[in-house]
């Protein structure tokens, strides 16, 4: 499939890459060489195959939610920058 000169330019216009008439020369031809290559994979007989969205089985690897101990409040408190009559002290963040 053999791009012309225009459709290189408005690819190279929506990728924001400018190119000088040599470079849409050169990307005229590579780009029509991978675009040949392309073609070929639509001679491929896929009728049989399934269509999927993954090729191999996925399973979950989370852990069961189980409910445990609370922390007690002030190991919470521990790492925190600041704190205030038991509770994180943080910023404001509404006026």
């Amino acid at each position: 499939m053999a791009l012309s000169t225009d459709e290189v330019r408005h690819i190279a216009r929506l990728a924001r890459i400018a190119l000088s008439d040599e470079e849409v020369e050169r990307m005229r031809d590579q780009l029509s060489s991978i675009l040949d290559h392309f073609e070929v994979l639509s001679d491929i007989d896929t009728d049989d195959v399934p269509p999927t969205a993954q090729s191999f089985e996925l399973t979950n690897v989370e852990r069961a939610d189980e409910a445990g101990e609370p922390i007690e409040r002030d190991l919470a408190l521990d790492g925190a920058p600041r704190r205030e009559d038991g509770y994180f002290r943080v910023r404001a963040v509404l006026d």
